[in-house]
């Protein structure tokens, strides 16, 4: 190009005159040689003008260089975060198939539940074209498993060396795959694959290679691109292995081999979904666009586009599937167009100019306004897809939550009804254990429906009055069997400053305790475990504790809460000096078990995490207790930390804000707490203790108890001291608590200590021996002509302990209950003894199951299998006191069929206020409303805020049990005393 600016410029130069035609008149020389001068500074202006030009000309080079670039880029970008989307589904897909087909026994999976699954979230993955699961089955399980599925395995290869085409394919003439050692037919398939149902996937060079390397690598893997079946498309197949058991991120291939289930396949149709999203990113300016895999770099092969070679511009973008095994590229060129002549571009550049800066500017404006347009489309289309996931996800838990809760509910009904009759102790032990199972199924499942909800946001919590307290001896109660098996001492202390009531969410509280103390209770299996509840500004200052409970080494529990920001200099005076309402607590559970190694410390609080692969087959679990309580302590605005030592122990502490519920005197529920702690302890108000343990923890947790009850007492080390004490008061002493400790360490002189009570003081001092077991006490007294004392079994709660004082002491009621079931259960015999409740459920199973529940406390049961019936029996004027509504019901579900009753209370009772009814047709009631009490397996909120909706009072969530039956009847029943009065 310079070279031809330069001789048009000599030539303009050779031959002055033709650069001047227009001038006819020459009025001297030197006029002509200064126009002349004067068009030499044209020419070189222009001259520059065309030097400009090429300039910029080389520069839209690089400019449509860098375009290309950007342009191959961004579809390489987007083609593979769609991909990544696309395998983290079916990641999460393989997990799902892990613990609800392989995990469940029956199976909660089908193929019409796989195939209504993956239709409806099938947006969740936008490359694939359809999904598959291909079981593992070992030659030794192919007849069985043939007959169990009702067709015989088929052979893939000799369809890959003859292909057909769609309207030619049929499963059935497909040949049966040969005898081979194990096989991998699919077993669930999405519909638009539904075709490959049959098929053993190992048969196929491509599916078995794909399949070998994935469950030996535990990620997921890519197969080469080969003709799919029944389609004859180009595709590959991402595939991931399913494992029948959580495995080590350093599980050896052998163990990964071992412990395989089977394989979930996604495919990608290659040529289709490359084409619709290319068309999804058309732009002004089209560029063609080629696949290549290119593992093998000298024979790569094509994946989407024409093989047409071109030598001009282009650009490569890589291409990363998350299999490092297979490489792809992305090969981008712009449409080719003829040049322009560059005489053309030289005559026509002022005008190309000028189109191009306005061109330029229109352009630009315009992109922009289409950019804006298109982001505003993408994210409205992005919400009504999040969601669509999101009603999808919710409907998908409500069902499974209760098909598998309703059946639970019969079975724990059912076992319960079964220990409530005639049966020997081996009877009774083996309905024990199948209710105990019962119980960790359904924790299981409320565990994983938890983490569901934390991961969507829907959990949220309560703000009810409840008693701290009574809370802690709930969770002791739990776990008493297993620490009195394992003869771990089992304790809680909760500091007098912590108020009687709070407000909060009680059950939550009660799952995060549960969670701690249950890990505890796994792994201990010596020395004690320790619940302590303080606020948070009485440990700020708290020393190391010179003993343990069991006189075993602990670890240090502040280093447990070292890292809170709570513990802060700055946060510690903003939270110390809130609002008196706030109060902000501190629990800590201590145990001296097995410890946490120091690697494993920082991800506890993982979900789904384990410390170590032998914890799961030694201990259970799913490892996402810790998980959902730090989720919950996070909701309740406190935090969450461990300390452990290898073979000395862990503690976990948590901190968590409630409201100080001594304020609401009018709250329903504290009011219920209160009574039941006044009936508990009036009978021991001003009575006197004596209580002997060298442990100086202990006794503080012994006392605290005790002192629960109104009762003084007086802690002395030993017995000798004890008898010195009994000599100098003056008060007189109206029991002796003795630890086993020191009944053991000296049975004679314990036997001194009780002839020195009988013969110096008239009175009967009852004595009472503190004990985790039962065995060593008995058989230390049989080996003595002299009556034993009373056994306290530990742990300590304030209902056992009341009901062991009162059959130890001759006071109060003398009922055998176990764990402090006294109160529960006399509460609700007067509760709705006589009361009339009707029962709604389509269930007959879990109709006898309510039933029995509640005739078994004197109420007149009636039931109902029908929502329309219900309806028909709760129409004023009847005599029911309340009604337990089932939810799903075929014909009219629960809500309809509440929503209609309260529409015909309403009419009734504005009718009598208006003058229209006479209220003595009515039973001379003027304001018709019958309790109505939600009874469901659905335990999500959504459930919880219809039930609210359309007018029912209460929520049961199945199984229940007779505490939850006592938590809601109480709200509307006044018991038989208080009607009296």
């Amino acid at each position: 190009m310079d070279e031809i600016v330069g001789s048009d410029l000599r030539l303009w130069l050779q031959d002055p005159p033709s650069l001047f035609p227009l001038y006819r008149y020459q009025e001297s020389e030197e006029k002509l040689v200064e126009e002349g001068f004067d068009s030499l500074d044209s020419i070189l202006d222009y001259s520059g003008f065309v030097g400009f030009l090429v300039h910029e000309l080389t520069s839209c080079g690089e400019e449509e260089k860098e375009t290309l670039a950007s342009m191959c880029d961004e579809r390489a970008r987007m083609l593979q975060d769609q991909f990544n989307v696309s395998m983290n589904h079916i990641q999460a897909m393989s997990v799902m198939i892990s613990i609800f087909h392989h995990g469940k026994n029956p199976s909660a999976i089908d193929q019409r539940t796989f195939a209504r699954y993956t239709e409806k979230t099938s947006f969740e993955r936008p490359l694939t074209s359809g999904v598959a699961y291909a079981v593992r089955v070992l030659h030794t399980e192919r007849e069985q498993f043939e007959i169990q599925q009702g067709w015989t395995i088929k052979r893939m290869d000799n369809v890959e060396q003859t292909p057909v085409h769609d309207d030619e394919y049929d499963p059935a003439d497909l040949e049966t795959s040969p005898v081979q050692e194990e096989y991998a037919p699919v077993i669930f398939a999405q519909d638009t694959v539904a075709h490959i149902i049959s098929v053993d996937v190992l048969s196929g060079k491509e599916d078995r290679e794909n399949v070998l390397r994935a469950r030996e690598s535990g990620k997921g893997v890519l197969t080469a691109p080969f003709r799919l079946l029944k389609t004859n498309r180009l595709g590959v197949i991402l595939t991931f292995a399913v494992y029948k058991r959580d495995l080590s991120p350093n599980a050896t291939p052998a163990e990964r081999i071992q412990a395989t289930a089977g394989y979930l396949g996604g495919i990608f149709d290659i040529e289709s979904l490359v084409e619709k999203l290319l068309q999804q990113l058309a732009s002004k300016q089209a560029i063609l666009v080629n696949v290549y895999d290119t593992t093998n770099i000298s024979h790569p092969i094509s994946m989407y586009g024409s093989n047409d070679s071109f030598d001009g511009l282009h650009h490569v973008s890589p291409l990363i599937f998350g299999d490092p095994f297979r490489k792809h590229e992305m090969h981008c060129r712009f449409k080719q167009k003829p040049p322009w002549p560059w005489i053309a571009i030289t005559t026509s550049v002022g005008i190309l100019i000028i189109s191009l800066l306005v061109g330029q500017i229109f352009h630009a404006t315009v992109n922009r306004i289409a950019k804006v347009e298109d982001d505003y489309h993408e994210m409205m289309e992005l919400k009504k897809r999040a969601e669509a996931a999101d009603v999808a996800k919710s409907r998908f838990l409500a069902t499974v939550s209760h098909e598998i809760r309703t059946p639970m509910n019969g079975v724990l009904g059912m076992l319960q009804m079964l220990m409530d009759t005639d049966l020997d102790e081996t009877q009774q032990d083996y309905v024990r254990t199948a209710r105990e199972s019962g119980k960790a199924l359904v924790s299981l499942i409320n565990e994983v429906l938890d983490q569901a909800k934390i991961e969507s946001g829907k959990l949220e919590l309560e703000a009810v009055s409840f008693d701290l307290r009574a809370i802690l001896d709930d969770v002791l109660s739990l776990f008493s069997g297993k620490s009195q098996d394992k003869k771990v001492e089992l304790a809680v202390f909760v500091s007098s400053k912590v108020p009687a009531t709070v407000v909060g969410d009680p059950g939550r509280f009660r799952q995060i305790v549960t969670n701690l103390v249950g890990n505890s209770i796994k792994f201990t299996d010596k020395g004690h475990i320790f619940v302590t509840v303080n606020l948070v500004e009485e440990v700020v200052e708290l020393e190391d504790p010179t003993s343990s409970l069991s006189g075993l080494p602990v670890v240090d529990r502040r280093r447990s809460w070292a890292g809170f920001r709570t513990f802060n200099q700055e946060a510690s005076t903003s939270s110390l000096s809130s609002s008196s309402d706030q109060i902000n607590i501190i629990v800590s559970v201590e145990d001296t078990g097995q410890g946490i190694p120091l690697e494993a410390q920082s991800r506890v609080f993982n979900p789904f995490m384990q410390v170590g692969p032998s914890i799961t087959r030694t201990h259970g679990g799913t490892g996402i207790g810790l998980s959902i309580s730090k989720c919950l302590v996070h909701l309740m605005k406190g935090e969450i930390g461990v300390a452990s030592l290898p073979q000395i122990g862990s503690t976990f502490s948590f901190t968590a804000v409630f409201t100080n519920g001594c304020s609401n005197l009018n709250d329903q529920i504290s009011h219920q707490v209160n009574n039941q702690s006044n009936s508990i302890s009036s009978e021991f108000q001003g009575m006197r203790a004596l209580l002997v343990d060298p442990r100086p923890a202990r006794a503080k947790v012994s006392k605290y108890h005790i002192q629960r009850l109104g009762i003084h007492v007086e802690v002395v080390p030993d017995l000798s001291l004890g008898v010195s004490t009994l000599g100098l008061r003056n008060a007189p002493i109206n029991m002796v608590f003795i630890e086993e400790e020191i009944w053991e360490k000296d049975l004679g002189m314990s036997v001194l200590f009780l002839n020195n009570l009988r013969k110096d003081y008239r009175v009967s001092i009852k004595t009472l021996l503190l004990s985790n077991s039962t065995s060593a006490i008995r058989s230390g007294f049989s080996a003595l002509d002299f009556p034993s004392p009373f056994v306290v079994m530990k742990p300590l709660r304030a209902s056992m302990l009341a009901a062991s004082l009162q059959r130890a002491m001759g006071v109060g009621s003398r009922g055998n209950y176990r764990n402090g079931e006294i109160h529960t259960s006399l509460s609700l015999s007067n509760l709705i003894h006589g009361r009339k409740i009707l029962v709604v459920d389509d269930n007959p199973v879990n109709l006898r199951v309510a039933a029995g529940a509640l005739k078994k406390y004197g109420a007149d049961v009636v039931h109902a299998d029908r929502g329309k019936d219900a309806i028909s029996l709760l129409t004023p004027p009847h005599h029911f006191d309340a009604c337990f509504m089932d939810i799903q019901m075929p014909e009219m579900d629960g809500f309809e069929a509440t929503r209609r009753i309260r529409d015909i209370e309403a009419s009734i009772n504005n009718g009598i206020k208006g003058g229209e009814l006479c209220a003595e047709a009515y039973g001379n009631v003027s304001n018709w409303h019958v309790p109505i009490l939600a009874m469901t397996a659905d335990v999500i909120q959504a459930t919880n805020e219809e039930c609210s909706k359309c007018g029912m009072d209460g929520y049961v969530s199945k199984p229940f049990e007779a505490e939850q039956l006592y938590r809601e009847v109480s709200r509307f029943f006044q018991t038989v005393s208080d009607e009296n009065e």
